[in-house]
């Protein structure tokens, strides 16, 4: 947003304050945005027993737990180092969902000693739990076939994903699950992220709805997320409202009928901070080339790789001058590989030293960054009625030795 001084603000604090105090590069969440977000999913159920747990995946940092936890969301985790982070965030273990894909049972073990909820998706995680766990209820996840998501690498419920247990091997689970004498408590599935189509979504929830008829009986039902914010102006986003009438009708319908008090439950990640999140550049250079203007940023995919990655769009604003003329750049990266943010994007005239803003940086942004070219990890910032606080420190050059031990090699 820009304010009356022609300023972009964020959280309604001026961004190039923030890059003089902090430094850049910089990722900036504003916590009324996620607040805004969180409120009206909840609005969008009637039903009389709703959890939203989110999935921290998308934002690890204590401090954004912590204020999700003050707004009522409990956790979806899918590691033990995520599990832990919500530990240290204030949360209770009745609070966290291990929703996890591939992991050793040693990892299952280790979410069983620390007491939280558990979720398994294959057969011999089930087999393992009868003999190790008797008594540690568990819930499923389900992979329901359906092909749902922005693209291939988002859509995970399709017959060739990797995640769940196939829906066509429903009545083995139940087999399975009745001789190792495991309780299964609750029923998940995830179908991918950015998912536009309602009708997509409610498509896969009856799929889940036939499977938890054959169970007795069932705490809570989890239809996952993925649902679609807007990347840009006039971009079409899931329409929650619609889904949340529709699927509340069908849920009440169904526990009617089975279990009062089972409860329905979400875990949404980048509905919930995706728009909250900032990330802020500096220009390093302006290099114009026969065809093409670039503008080289001291950043790269080492700090958001999304746009590499899953083609992601960010809009791009110059925070420096948010109101100049438009110019046509490539925003590039400073990464030893081909790093582009943006080609040949439409953004005001830029300048050496100019701070740009990315949009929609608060999801799989941060938490998908490395040190790759031995780069630094940049720093953190949470504003909070419109005050700004440092959440995780820039790193330092120590931090890229601090794990090498350098042993006494005869070389």
């Amino acid at each position: 947003m820009k304010g009356t001084n022609n300023a972009f603000l964020w959280g309604g604090v001026p961004v190039l304050d923030l890059v003089d105090k902090f430094g850049a590069p910089i990722y900036v969440y504003d916590c009324a945005k996620i607040a805004q977000q969180y409120d009206r999913f909840v609005a969008a159920f009637d039903v009389p027993s709703l959890h939203v747990n989110f999935a921290c995946k998308a934002l690890t940092n204590i401090s954004i737990l912590r204020f999700l936890r003050s707004l009522g969301a409990g956790i979806d985790a899918v590691s033990i180092g995520e599990i832990e982070h919500a530990l240290r965030a204030g949360y209770e273990t009745s609070q966290i969902v291990f929703t996890p894909s591939s992991v050793s049972l040693k990892e299952l073990d280790q979410a069983a000693a620390l007491g939280v909820r558990i979720t398994l998706d294959n057969m011999e995680a089930i087999r393992h739990w009868g003999r190790k766990h008797p008594g540690y209820p568990v819930a499923l996840r389900i992979n329901p076939h359906i092909m749902a998501g922005g693209n291939r690498k988002i859509s995970v419920g399709h017959i060739d994903s990797k995640f769940g247990i196939s829906i066509h091997h429903l009545e083995e689970v139940i087999q399975v699950s009745k001789d190792a004498g495991v309780r299964i408590c609750g029923l998940h599935m995830h179908t991918g992220s950015d998912i536009l189509d309602v009708q997509v979504f409610l498509q896969a929830t009856e799929i889940l709805f036939a499977a938890a008829e054959q169970f007795e009986l069932l705490d809570y039902i989890d239809f996952g997320s993925g649902f679609k914010v807007a990347y840009k102006e006039g971009d079409i986003e899931t329409d929650i409202e619609l889904f949340g009438r529709e699927v509340s009708a069908r849920f009440r319908t169904f526990a009617d009928r089975h279990n009062p008090a089972l409860q329905l439950m979400f875990e949404p990640g980048k509905f919930l901070v995706s728009e909250a999140g900032l990330f802020l550049a500096k220009a390093n250079v302006v290099k114009k080339s026969p065809t093409t203007t670039f503008v080289g940023l001291n950043t790269g995919f080492n700090h958001l790789i999304r746009p590499m990655f899953y083609d992601a769009y960010h809009e791009i604003i110059n925070a420096s001058n948010p109101s100049g003329d438009k110019g046509i750049y490539s925003v590039v990266g400073y990464i030893c590989e081909t790093d582009t943010f943006a080609w040949n994007r439409r953004i005001a005239e830029v300048h050496p030293g100019d701070v740009l803003a990315f949009k929609n940086a608060g999801a799989y942004a941060y938490m998908m960054a490395s040190n790759y070219n031995s780069r630094l990890l940049p720093a953190e910032v949470l504003i909070h009625d419109q005050h700004p606080h440092l959440i995780r420190k820039r790193q330092e050059m120590k931090d890229l030795f601090r794990h090498q031990t350098d042993p006494p090699l005869p070389f």
